[in-house]
């Protein structure tokens, strides 16, 4: 998609034109996890499920380097772009692939050299630790393309490209999941065969990805006009992204603890339904707040701040319509989703009824927040951003998931999400308005 079309289209026709290759490319990275998650839990069983759902910190921050690279560096490249302005353009992609390459050895290096204490930082207990470490190792040696997964197509997407982008990680994500039936239940090699699944569809991704460089559209072209002004500018305005994708993994690390404190293991293979069930809703709506990103920081970097009310105020609109839906799935339908991953136990399933209703509340605004911190982002606003994404990502479940459930015992862990959520909505609502207003 060529840069006038952001600038010059009808808000709707661009915003739609977006929408679909977005989601489905953010929905696809989420079922690498989630294919995971329901081949182990009927070819491995639900400790297996454990193991994965203590190890999903670690994932998320590889994603996570790569967003802030990618969204960080891609939301100034498209507004130089707007501006007009190329060569700026050109270096803001060659300083946020730099970053990402470094981060990529570093994960690769470190995680490698201190994966024990990794895992016990974790909470890997002895019952799950074979299929941790089976699971981890692999995860960790991919980490590299983890990161360039998420760069590359953040970066893809915003030199107008969407469809390659989605191309990229459906052909992955259809990949994972083939590979997960053939390695867990034909080759029985467990869950480092589940790992390898998902490291396979991650590269294949990275490589489609990659042959945007060949294309004659292609704007993505490395340039040394790098700079530490460069670099902070990208890291400051790709921080809320990187915190929103780690803040998943950061609560997961936060949940996993306390459950096992309250209720043991049972309340962790609980929670593994629930989180990677969420994972799929957070994904939409990120796609979604993706979506608007590009048109969004296109049209603020060459001026037209009506096209950007347009484009806000409709993101907004989806996202709370998709939010509405998800949570009237997750009321209706609890046992049906807890039945996805497992044959549960009445145990299991009796907790996993209650814990799927009362979290996925969360949903009525959760897309709301994400959608206003990704525009704050977008107009390169990025303490907003940040102070949005910290409130609900990291401030709020830190405090809450140790508070509630002393009070409400583990009831208190599921509304966790719920409460954070709508209290950042009240923080987002108030920017907003003075922003627009």
């Amino acid at each position: 998609m060529k840069q006038n079309r952001l600038l010059e289209d009808p808000v709707r026709s661009v915003f739609l034109s977006y929408l679909v290759p977005s989601v489905s490319a953010t929905l696809v990275t989420s079922i690498y996890i989630l294919a995971d998650t329901m081949m182990i839990g009927r070819g491995i069983g639900s400790v297996g499920i454990a193991a994965l759902n203590i190890l999903l910190p670690l994932y998320s921050t590889f994603f996570g380097f790569g967003m802030m690279c990618g969204i960080g560096g891609s939301v100034l490249f498209g507004f130089s772009r707007g501006k007009g302005n190329e060569r700026e353009a050109r270096g803001y992609f060659t300083t946020g692939l730099l970053m990402a390459l470094v981060f990529a050895a570093l994960s690769l290096t470190l995680c490698n050299v201190f994966f024990d204490p990794l895992l016990k930082l974790l909470g890997v207990t002895p019952a799950m630790h074979d299929h941790a470490v089976a699971y981890g190792r692999v995860l960790v040696t991919v980490s590299p393309m983890c990161i360039m997964s998420s760069f590359l197509q953040a970066f893809v997407r915003n030199d107008g490209a969407p469809k390659l982008a989605m191309a990229g990680v459906i052909s992955g994500g259809v990949t994972n999941v083939i590979l997960d039936y053939v390695f867990i239940f034909i080759m029985k090699w467990g869950m480092g065969g589940a790992m390898l699944a998902t490291a396979t569809g991650t590269t294949l991704t990275v490589l489609i990805l990659s042959s945007h460089f060949l294309s004659k559209e292609n704007h993505l072209k490395p340039i040394w006009n790098v700079s530490l002004k460069k670099v902070l500018e990208i890291f400051g305005n790709g921080l809320a992204s990187f915190i929103l994708e780690v803040s998943n993994g950061f609560v997961t690390l936060l949940f996993n603890r306390q459950l096992l404190a309250y209720v043991g293991d049972l309340g962790v293979v609980v929670y593994g339904i629930i989180s990677n069930t969420a994972l799929v809703v957070i994904s939409i709506s990120n796609g979604m707040a993706q979506a608007v990103q590009p048109l969004l920081s296109a049209n603020y970097g060459a001026g037209k701040k009506d096209r950007v009310r347009q484009g806000l105020g409709l993101g907004i609109r989806v996202s709370l319509a998709a939010g509405l839906i998800f949570t009237a799935l997750g009321f209706f339908f609890p046992t049906q989703l807890a039945y996805l991953f497992l044959e549960p136990t009445e145990e299991i399933l009796s907790m996993a009824v209650t814990a799927i209703r009362l979290y996925f509340l969360a949903f009525l605004v959760s897309e709301w927040n994400i959608m206003c911190s990704t525009y704050f982002q977008s107009v390169v606003q990025p303490k907003r951003s940040l102070a949005i994404t910290l409130l609900r990502g990291v401030v709020l479940n830190t405090v809450l998931v140790l508070v509630l459930p002393a009070i409400l015992g583990v009831n208190g862990i599921w509304l966790v999400v719920t409460v954070s959520e709508f209290i950042t909505a009240a923080v987002a609502f108030f920017f907003i308005r003075r922003e627009t207003h």
